[in-house]
């Protein structure tokens, strides 16, 4: 590549949708505090990464996660030679569209989007709609492109053994799927495989400390080729990573390492996300969603934008979501022409902890009570 091509290029990797006068941050280290600073991210504290466990505060959740996956992104691309804040900036935003309830969440709210006519709903894909729609009350962040190519093409759960990057730049915006997508840059690829690292031993080292495993030991080709704690094999998987990666073949795994990460995997989805605990989850969160999802349909569908139904429901949820919808209504009807997706995109921005007040705020009649415990009679009609 001559040195205008490889300047042309640069440029592409830098650009957003809105042209922006950069300064002294650079642009991938703005794009971190952009990130940082949205609401979508400071959610991810309260979504759970596999284990729904409010309580702990030992147990992975999803902010947790995606600071694993940029710290050990950037230690890769430090040890490469690459640009260690571009990959910071994938690594935490990779998974800013991801729903509550972790993966369980995610196939739930999927099939709730089929049943409407919308598609499949898969977190990669939702995350580049985060940054570029839904954030920042309609406008998006805002993201360089080659951020934006990074997060769309995160997943880390589809195992490859390499990935070479296209070095292409594409229109994001007509991804629909993210299946067989390739990201275009060397450090959007590190992120992929960092996704991989970041969860393998830590989902393994949580089952553990919650006593899911009992009995379970790890295969013998992990534990010989591995490692026998998560930071030992975090450790070998970067190792390996930084010595294997070249211009000809990309980045990824040798044969050996790679042979004993599919064990891992297998392991895990055998043990952990195919366990009865899981399957529980399951169930208990269809119900919720669905209950979240129904009470959201009739409303919209009986008010619309009318300020008066919602208000007259007597809750917090009603009172939110219509003021989400009087602000956002507008930004989807310009964005998209159509309201279709406004109440999947809503259930799935929320936090574990909000669907559980959701279900309080339409089950409980807690403030209708509290007109009730206003009056006197209210309060001591046994005193009559």
């Amino acid at each position: 590549m001559d040195r205008n091509s490889e300047r042309a290029e640069d440029a592409a990797l830098r650009s957003r949708i809105r042209p922006r006068e950069e300064d002294g941050r650079g642009p991938f280290y703005r794009d971190t505090t952009a990130i940082i600073h949205s609401s979508p991210f400071r959610r991810l504290k309260h979504k759970t990464q596999v284990f729904f466990a409010p309580s702990n505060d030992h147990i992975c959740t999803r902010m947790e996660h995606v600071l694993h996956v940029a710290s050990i992104a950037s230690s890769i691309c430090r040890a490469l030679g690459l640009d260690t804040e571009m990959a910071w900036a994938i690594g935490m935003g990779h998974d800013l569209g991801h729903t509550p309830f972790g993966h369980v969440g995610e196939r739930i709210i999927s099939g709730m989007s089929e049943a409407k006519g919308l598609g499949r709903f898969e977190h990669e894909i939702n995350s580049l709609r985060v940054v570029d729609f839904l954030s920042n009350n309609g406008s998006g962040l805002n993201l360089t492109y080659a951020v934006r190519d990074g997060i769309v093409c995160h997943n880390g759960e589809s195992l490859s053994r390499r990935i070479k990057p296209t070095g292409v730049i594409r229109d994001l915006s007509s991804v629909t799927e993210r299946k067989g997508l390739i990201p275009a840059t060397a450090e959007g690829a590190v992120v992929r495989f960092s996704d991989t690292i970041a969860y393998l031993g830590r989902d393994w080292e949580d089952a553990s400390r919650l006593g899911i495993l009992k009995g379970r030991e790890l295969p013998q080709i992990v534990k010989e080729r591995l490692g026998t704690t998560n930071g030992s094999i975090i450790n070998t998987l970067v190792t390996d990573i930084v010595s294997g990666a070249s211009d000809e073949e990309g980045i990824g795994f040798s044969p050996e390492i790679f042979e004993a990460v599919e064990a891992f995997s297998e392991f895990n989805y055998r043990y952990i996300y195919r366990s009865e605990i899981l399957n529980g989850y399951t169930r208990y969160f269809t119900r919720l969603l669905h209950l979240i999802d129904d009470y959201l349909e009739d409303l919209y569908h009986s008010f619309h934008l009318d300020e008066d139904g919602y208000m007259a429901e007597h809750n917090m949820l009603a009172a939110g979501f219509y003021s989400h919808i009087a602000e956002m209504y507008p930004k989807y009807m310009e964005h998209e022409g159509s309201d279709r997706r406004m109440i999947i995109d809503y259930i799935a921005g929320m936090t574990d902890n909000f669907c559980l007040d959701c279900a309080n705020e339409i089950l409980k009649p807690e403030h209708l009570n509290d007109e009730i415990e206003q009056s006197i009679t209210g309060r001591w009609f046994d005193a009559r």
